[in-house]
């Protein structure tokens, strides 16, 4: 019931666009709304025009584009995003936050890990930093975004 958007996309590069998402569509019945190859293509527009193109042939941004689609064609309950916006261009990092709160809306459970904490905070409901590996932190998005202290000392903002 996870499905994983890893750091570094980890796409297939010899296979299609096509071939990335039909090879991970999964028949499970806990989902309410299903994925299939056009709805994930709703919401990815961008990789819809490139679905002969090989994975080897898509920009950074639509790799991370193709790997979120791949996931959900798992039909998660959870879906993780390791770092999904890195090293992207303005522009492409906007339609991925823009896809993310499209996921929310309809009900997505995400779990996003992203240096990006202004657009985290308008997306997550809860929040966790972690430090050396311990929870440092934890609370809504009203409590971390009213106390500026905690950003200094945890987010270097």
């Amino acid at each position: 019931g996870i499905g994983l958007v890893p750091e570094g996309r980890q796409i297939f590069p010899n296979l299609t666009v096509r071939e990335n998402l039909t090879t991970f569509a999964i028949g499970r019945g806990w989902v309410a709304r299903p994925w299939t190859l056009e709805r994930a293509l709703d919401l990815l527009p961008q990789i819809g025009r490139r679905l002969r193109h090989y994975g080897s042939e898509l920009s950074g941004g639509e790799q991370q584009m193709l790997a979120i689609g791949r996931a959900l064609m798992t039909r998660p309950r959870m879906l993780i995003l390791d770092e999904a916006t890195e090293g992207l261009a303005p522009l492409v990092r906007a339609e991925i936050w823009r896809c993310l709160a499209a996921l929310k809306a309809e009900g997505q459970t995400l779990l996003v890990i992203d240096k990006y904490v202004r657009k985290l905070v308008e997306l997550a409901d809860h929040h966790t930093i972690v430090e050396r590996g311990r929870t440092a932190w934890r609370g809504d998005s009203r409590a971390l975004s009213a106390d500026p202290a905690l950003w200094r000392r945890y987010l270097g903002v």
